[in-house]
């Protein structure tokens, strides 16, 4: 399989996720969106670096290294979110982002 093939599932995995940010009204989609959108670049880092080294590089873990960072990025936001998620849910008993409107007042 070539970088092309991971390209290309790459970018179905970022567009799935820009569709569910902007077509979902509710906001846990809108953070699995999120998290479509960090793997979709995990892949682009992992593969780049696989097919880096296949060129003649030298051996580095760079792109798995930042992948590794995006992992864990990703588990404190989505600690982080799911947080704040509970408390607007409950405030308002609902987790559609355009009902959580206190700070418009």
């Amino acid at each position: 399989m070539g970088l092309g093939a991971y390209i290309a599932v790459s970018a179905a995995l970022f567009a799935l996720g820009i569709v569910a940010i902007l077509v979902r009204r509710n906001v846990l989609y809108v953070l699995m969106g999120i998290e479509m959108i960090l793997n979709a670049a995990n892949i682009n880092f992992v593969a780049f670096n696989r097919f880096n080294q296949a060129a003649g590089a030298t051996s580095s873990l760079d792109g798995r290294m930042f992948a590794i960072f995006v992992i864990i990025l990703a588990a404190a936001e989505a600690a982080v979110a799911l947080a704040i998620v509970l408390n607007v849910f409950h405030l308002f008993n609902s987790v559609k982002p355009a009902e959580a409107d206190l700070l418009r007042e």
